[in-house]
């Protein structure tokens, strides 16, 4: 299983949020037989999902992550619950394009630039909060961070990575968010930029085997932290027979109707985790 930790500074100005979910991502690349580009577009998607289901207050909130911009992979989807357990997948799972200009896989290439982040929180009131920016970069941390910035005024760094392995597995995944509360002084700012001038990436950190402890503490260099609290997580699929049973019965009588006069199964498949729900004839006369 991955792990996400918690930290805060001594004075409550500032907190971050650390997370290992190389576990969890390997996962989405079994299920998904995705792409060595799109293992780590989704990666960096679920992780930093599982990091802002995370920072959610009731057990029962969840959030959704939607990027699309117009890019080979279309839509990527990762939702989140309070836990940090998270799913998702690509819309165009197999993508094979050309290494950046750094030697390494293109995800700005795959994802694009020409669209936005969607972002969903589902926090137990009437409707869910949905916010939206344009995407600045297509290397998905950057658009976390603009999102914090534009879309809730909190000013935030984010670093996301995921390294995948020559035979397409991933080797490490992980990520970080640091966000300032109201009243930061200008010299814990200050000591944050500090630290992350010569910060190494994620991926760097977690195959010298780093933990996300030590990746927070590294990330607030020079500055007293506490721990506040720490998170198992791992890919975690919701889906039933009975939330699908719900979806089918939500499509409409003449929909059933049809279904049963085609004489034919129904099979329904978990966008996922890849499960499919048969139902017979039977089944749809029983749910009409």
């Amino acid at each position: 299983m991955g792990k996400i930790v918690r930290y805060i500074t001594e004075d409550g100005s500032a907190f971050v949020i650390a997370a290992d979910t190389t576990s969890m991502v390997a996962e989405a690349e079994r299920i998904h037989k995705t792409s060595a580009v799109n293992t780590a577009a989704l990666g960096r998607l679920l992780t930093a999902s599982s990091m802002m289901g995370d920072m959610l207050k009731g057990k029962d909130d969840s959030v959704t992550l939607r990027i699309n911009g117009n890019g080979p992979a279309g839509s990527i989807i990762a939702v989140s619950d309070s836990n940090g357990n998270a799913r998702g997948y690509v819309q165009n799972p197999i993508v094979e394009i050309p290494l950046n200009d750094k030697g390494k896989l293109d995800v700005r290439g795959t994802v694009g630039t020409n669209g936005y982040l969607y972002v969903m929180k589902d926090i137990g009131l009437k409707e869910p909060y949905v916010g939206q920016t344009q995407i600045i970069s297509g290397e998905i941390a950057e658009d976390i961070t603009n999102y914090f910035v534009v879309s809730e005024q909190t000013p935030s760094v984010c670093a996301l990575g995921v390294l995948v392995n020559p035979d397409l597995t991933v080797a490490a995944a992980g990520g970080f968010i640091i966000q300032l509360l109201p009243g930061s002084p200008d010299e814990i700012i200050d000591k944050i930029e500090y630290s992350m001038q010569d910060i190494e990436a994620v991926t760097t950190m977690l195959s010298k085997g780093m933990t996300p402890d030590e990746i927070a503490i590294r990330a607030m260099k020079n500055i007293n932290i506490e721990k506040l609290d720490e998170n198992t997580v791992e890919y975690k699929c919701n889906c039933s027979k009975e939330r699908v049973e719900k979806a089918l019965i939500s499509s409409g009588r003449e929909a059933l109707e049809e279904m049963i006069d085609s004489g034919e199964d129904t099979s329904v498949e978990c966008h996922f985790c890849d499960k499919k729900y048969v139902f017979t004839p039977n089944d749809i006369k029983k749910l009409l």
